[in-house]
């Protein structure tokens, strides 16, 4: 077989907390994750779900279903602020970054997008090529329980895979990885590298990795963040969360598996770090041999899948010049 390296591609997954509630900083700190990546050797570096400016935590612990209540509001109103406002260039230095770097970036972010009006959120999943251009913004289709509290349901504008190296590369947000409909939208477009971004907890990652893997046959990364009660900034209207928050609400589980399902690392918990390792591309093509889901174990004449990838909006305008 032929052993070169156009076979093979480095990655890494940041596993990092976020300034949490502060865009620009946490922003800051994802530009020095991907340099060291890139210094590292990745062709690729995945961060966590909601990393900038970071998961809306609070909810659970402030009474967040209270309607009408002001503290709610003061903190949806900051999270507001702090969102990233892909239209007004927040993603740049990031984007700077990766072509700097010759290095593909996947990176969770809470999005405030105008083409919605500008005053809900999302959680987005965007995908930065080596070339620094923005390829995909991936919507979560479901936000899970609390976060409907915060966060608005996406669409399937951004199911979308991308290559990266011998890879083809998709992924998605936190609970959207258990939707086997979406997935199923990733395999249909040739996906065998996954990644798969968490807010943290091993407890997310531990049992789902290996399984996505198998079921794929793909190679899968977990990518989880961090959060501690250290995290949570003075003066924040969420500080009202302290008193009731854990000493960790998020201890990360990043981790790698190999296409037939066995750890290439383990989940790793705790602690900021990145991890990275060598993917051989081959190995896809060997577990691919008795069961490939969107190929010869395919059978589109019994069922199919249809995917809507229209970016949804409220309105069309059609605009005529005047006569």
């Amino acid at each position: 077989m032929n052993d070169t390296p156009a076979e093979r591609l480095t990655v890494g997954l940041a596993q990092i907390a976020p300034v949490w509630l502060d865009r620009a900083r946490t922003l800051d700190k994802v530009v020095a994750w991907i340099e060291r990546a890139a210094q590292a050797g990745c062709g690729f570096v995945a961060f966590g779900e909601a990393l900038a400016p970071g998961y809306p935590f609070w909810i659970e612990h402030t009474d967040g279903a209270r309607f009408e209540s002001s503290l709610q509001k003061e903190i949806h109103a900051h999270y507001l602020d702090q969102a990233v406002h892909v239209e007004a260039g927040h993603l740049d230095p990031v984007c700077a970054a990766a072509a700097r770097g010759g290095i593909a970036v996947m990176l969770g972010i809470i999005e405030r997008p105008a083409d919605r009006g500008g005053h809900s959120v999302y959680c987005s999943r965007v995908h930065i090529g080596a070339d620094g251009k923005i390829a995909s913004i991936h919507r979560k289709l479901m936000p899970t329980y609390e976060e409907r509290l915060s966060w608005a349901p996406g669409d399937g504008h951004g199911l979308q895979v991308h290559r990266v190296g011998p890879f083809t590369l998709g992924g998605l947000n936190c609970f959207e990885n258990w939707m086997p409909l979406a997935r199923a939208a990733l395999y249909a477009q040739g996906e065998d590298l996954h990644v798969a971004l968490w807010p943290g907890n091993l407890r997310n990652t531990e049992g789902t990795t290996r399984f996505l893997a198998r079921e794929g046959r793909s190679y899968v990364l977990a990518v989880s963040g961090l959060m501690r009660r250290q995290d949570v900034p003075a003066g924040s209207p969420a500080c009202a969360m302290l008193a009731s928050c854990p000493d960790m609400l998020a201890d990360g589980g990043s981790c790698i598996t190999g296409p037939d399902g066995n750890w290439l690392v383990e989940p790793v918990t705790g602690r900021e770090e990145l991890l990275v390792a060598t993917l051989d591309h081959r190995e896809v093509r060997r577990e691919r041999q008795n069961f490939d889901q969107a190929g010869h174990y395919a059978r589109p004449d019994v069922t199919r899948l249809v995917v809507h990838r229209q970016r949804q909006s409220i309105a069309s305008f059609l605009d005529q010049p005047m006569p």
